[in-house]
């Protein structure tokens, strides 16, 4: 069986494509098309919705004649893959480098977000030891 592909491998559509099937769950071809800026036409949604289920990223069901897809990954698993190609690709692999660009990028995070970070930080040490 072929390796399924990242999904920082797929075009700018594909991906765009997945990311509103795994917001809504479940969606239809028109439910897709709905969604998308400068939507393509129907059946040029639909033919990327198929080699999306052909790369094994999506799968269907059908309810009378209307196929509706969803996910066959979980998005976590996706975020993942996502994050360590751009950690690759811009950072050297670097997770500090990678944290450390974000943050610099940021606008300022509250002290909720900065307590959050705090304990995140404080569980990696604990699973460390």
């Amino acid at each position: 069986m072929a390796k399924k592909p990242k999904p920082s491998e797929l075009g700018k559509r594909q991906r765009q494509i997945l990311d509103i099937i795994y917001e809504l769950g479940e969606a239809s071809v028109g439910d897709v098309l709905e969604r998308l800026s400068d939507p393509p036409s129907y059946s040029s949604v639909r033919t990327m919705i198929r080699v999306l289920e052909t790369k094994g990223l999506l799968k269907h069901r059908n309810e009378g004649n209307k196929y509706f897809y969803k996910p066959t990954q979980k998005r976590e698993v996706v975020r993942k893959s996502a994050l360590s190609h751009l950690m690759k690709t811009f950072f050297s692999g670097s997770e500090t480098d990678t944290i450390a660009a974000i943050l610099d990028n940021s606008d300022g995070l509250s002290e909720e977000e900065l307590d959050r970070l705090e304990k995140i930080i404080e569980l990696a040490r604990k699973d460390r030891k």
